[in-house]
Formats: structure tokens, C-alpha cells, sequence
């Protein structure tokens, strides 16, 4: 009866006052590069917990490819149906500023970087005309990855200089093996290997202090050149490889090295998961040239919502995934891939703990050092130039090389012509 009273009592008051108001929900969308179904599974996870602890809120994703969202996202602020966060690189942010009046985020990364400490070169490539224009997420840096095996039974050691490296992948070309894998096709995976060699040689720096490209010089020239004759010791089919046919070729031992990212999630998987045969080195240098560098990504989240409450909910999405227990559960959606950008999350427990990093702490230590010398094409030296866009969004640093590789044309005709095209692309 007491139940039936309640029940009775509960109807009256909704009869009298009326039915109690639906919650309003704030709904913001992600689009992301992030397509391997496990790397999706981890950030659902994330946005799962997320919403259950924030029922005013209601975050999805919808994973993007690389080869279509360069096109993709400026007819979506055209239609305005765009994300309202958008996982972004320096060079795609440009793009976006020039078709979307985009707003700065710098109080919300200042409020961040003083509870976090931004690693500063993380910021940097956002960080201009007056504003910053995305919050830094998580960096990338190349690096060289062998078989120990291989190098101790052909008695080399990694290389540290270009005619080291030349040497190496002669001698260990043989038996099916290829001493090196790289690719050489017209797509985004050749334009960060070949710029990986080129700042290796004092190639690093795109444009002149005033804007001008200087891209035709004698030591991209050079750059082109040597990575040509390296790509005599790789596998025939590498001319349409992406990341993941190299990952592949080395986990398989095919190839006894490759310039890539990460290779821990397929080397543990597919080439026998021992971490102590594993190696990883800097980029080898021109032998001309004093130390190592390569080529290093931060990637950023940029804000497209324009209504308050979106904005404010994904600044509080964003927030969530730099907080230090959960900030390791983001970087390692892919273990050993996506490095710390933030002073805290560097030493969070949940990146550390992760069973891959664990495991390859050694690797993952390395790869965190080698990105201390990290560069990116367009945001060298504290300067950002915007007209970089368009020239990442052609291909035309892994246009030139295809030429050059697969087309056999002189390297220092290509490369004039790869002015050209960079100069016609950023009219």
C-alpha cells in the first residue's frame, strides 16, 4: 500500500505541475584519421566514459580517412554540417584557417599548459598570426627500426651516417631479404620519409625568412639523389607502399629495416614479439652533417564548433583526454605509436602501464629521445608558414621523389620542377 501510495502521490505531482523537463543535451562530434578498428574501439571507450560522467553531453566520433578529409572538411564547413573537433597536423590547420574563421584557443591552452606543461615545440606549429589554433593531443616521430639478428649476423652495427646506411642495406640485401624498406608513391607516408632524409642533410628549411620557396637547392638536390640510390636495396613493390605494407615487410623480416613511426604493434603480433630484438635508431645523417634529426608530428585538435555550449563541451572533452589517468588510455589506443605532449603525461601511470609499453619501455624511451630533434616541413626555427597547406596537400615532396624513383628523372630537374609546383599550388 505505502508503494501504491508513492505511485499515486508521483502521478498527482506530475498531473499538477506537469511532466519534469528532459535534460538538455549538448551534442559535439569528432572527426578523426584514427581508422584501425582498435584505435576507434579505445577512443569509443574514452567517449563512453566520458558521456556517463557528463549526461549533459553526447560525444560520437566518425573516423575519417587521410587520403579524403583534405577535400572532405572544407565542403562540410561549406554545407555546415562540419565536426565540431577535428584531429588535425600543422599543415592541415592552414588549410582549415583559410576557409573557416576559425577562433583562437589560446586561453583554453594557456588554462591547459598550466595544469599539464605543454612540451613547447607541440605548440609551436600552432601558434601564429597572433593565435594559437589548435590544442596540441599527441606527437609522432620517425624513426629507423632493424633486426638486431640481422645486423649482428651480417656484423654491422646501426647506422649512424648516410654512407653507413648505404653500406648496410647493400650487405644485408640478399637471401629475399631487403636491407631497407621505403616508399616511393605520391601519397603522405613518402612525403614524411623523404623529408626525414632531407633534414638529415640540411635540407630542412622549405622556404626563405621572407616566405619565398627554396625548396630547389643543392642539398634537397642531394637528398633526392641518395634516397634514390637507397631504394635499390628495397622491395620492388614498396613504389605503392603506405605505412602499412613497410610494417609488414618488417615484421615478416623481409625487410631488415624501414623508416617508420612505430613498428611495435606488428612486430609484437607478427615477427615473433621478442624486445630484445628489436632495434630502433635515429634517422642516419649525411656525413657532412654533426647529429641526427627527423621528422616529428603534433597532432592537435582543432575547435569548428561556433555555438557556446558546443564550444564549451569540447573544450571539456578535450580537457578530459589530457587528464593524466586518462591520457594514457588515449596514447595507447596504438602502444608505442602516440607520444606524451604534456609534462604529466609523460610520467602518467596509465601510459606506463599499458602492457605493450611496458614491455617495449626501452623502444618507447627511444622513440620519446628521438623526437627531441623532431622537425616538420613548413615549422622549422619557431616560423610557421601557412602557404605550407596546399604543398602538403599535393604531395608534392613525395610527387617529386616518384619522379625522381620511380620515373627515373634527373634529381635535380625534378626538383626544380617541384618548385614549380610548389609556387603554382601556393598562388
Amino acid at each position: 500500500m505505502r508503494f501504491k501510495g508513492h505511485a499515486l502521490a508521483g502521478a498527482m505531482a506530475l498531473t499538477v505541475f506537469g511532466a519534469l523537463p528532459a535534460l538538455a543535451v549538448t551534442e559535439v562530434k569528432i572527426w578523426h584519421m584514427e581508422q584501425p578498428p582498435h584505435r576507434v574501439q579505445r577512443v569509443q571507450e574514452l567517449i563512453d566514459a566520458f558521456n556517463a560522467a557528463n549526461p549533459d553531453i553526447k560525444v560520437s566520433q566518425e573516423p575519417q580517412s587521410w587520403g579524403e578529409v583534405y577535400a572532405k572538411v572544407p565542403a562540410s564547413i561549406a554545407a555546415g554540417n562540419q565536426p565540431d573537433i577535428l584531429f588535425a597536423i600543422p599543415d592541415f590547420t592552414t588549410v582549415i584557417r583559410k576557409v573557416d574563421k576559425l577562433e583562437s584557443v589560446a586561453d583554453f591552452v594557456k588554462e591547459l599548459d598550466a595544469k599539464h606543461h605543454f612540451i613547447p615545440a607541440t605548440v609551436e606549429p600552432y601558434s601564429y598570426d597572433g593565435g594559437v589554433w589548435a590544442v596540441p593531443l599527441y606527437n609522432m616521430s620517425l624513426n629507423y627500426w632493424y633486426h638486431k639478428k640481422a645486423f649482428t649476423a651480417a656484423g654491422i652495427e646501426a647506422p649512424k651516417t648516410w654512407s653507413e646506411w648505404k653500406a648496410a642495406a647493400e650487405k644485408l640485401s640478399k637471401d629475399g631479404v631487403f636491407g631497407v624498406g621505403l616508399p616511393a608513391n605520391k601519397q603522405l607516408y613518402t612525403d614524411q620519409t623523404t623529408y626525414a632524409v632531407m633534414v638529415n642533410n640540411g635540407a630542412s628549411e622549405l622556404f626563405n625568412a621572407d616566405g619565398t620557396l627554396r625548396f630547389d637547392n643543392p642539398k634537397t638536390v642531394e637528398s633526392y639523389a641518395f634516397y634514390k640510390d637507397l631504394y635499390k636495396y628495397s622491395s620492388p613493390d614498396a613504389a605503392n607502399w603506405t605505412w602499412g605494407e613497410a610494417e609488414a615487410c618488417f615484421a615478416s623480416e623481409n625487410c631488415a629495416s624501414i623508416l617508420q613511426f612505430t613498428v611495435i604493434s606488428t612486430y609484437d603480433q607478427q615477427g615473433g614479439g621478442d624486445p630484445a630484438e628489436l632495434g630502433i635508431a635515429a634517422v642516419p645523417h649525411a656525413d657532412d652533417q654533426k647529429e641526427s634529426a627527423t621528422i616529428a608530428y603534433s597532432n592537435a585538435a582543432i575547435i569548428l564548433a561556433k555555438d557556446a555550449a558546443k564550444r564549451d563541451a569540447a573544450k571539456k572533452f578535450i580537457a578530459y583526454l589530457l587528464e593524466p589517468e586518462t591520457y594514457g588510455k588515449f596514447l595507447t589506443m596504438e602502444p608505442g605509436l602516440f607520444l606524451p605532449v604534456t609534462e604529466d603525461g609523460a610520467k602518467s601511470a596509465s601510459f606506463w602501464s599499458d602492457p605493450l609499453v611496458v614491455k617495449y619501455k626501452p623502444q618507447v624511451e627511444q622513440m620519446i629521445a628521438n623526437s627531441a630533434n623532431g622537425k616538420l616541413f613548413g615549422f622549422t626555427d619557431g616560423r610557421v608558414f601557412p602557404a605550407i597547406g596546399p604543398i602538403s596537400a599535393q604531395n608534392i615532396l613525395a610527387e617529386t621523389l616518384q619522379k625522381v624513383v620511380v620515373n627515373g628523372e634527373d634529381a635535380a630537374a625534378a626538383v626544380k620542377a617541384g618548385q614549380a609546383a610548389m609556387e603554382a599550388a601556393t598562388k
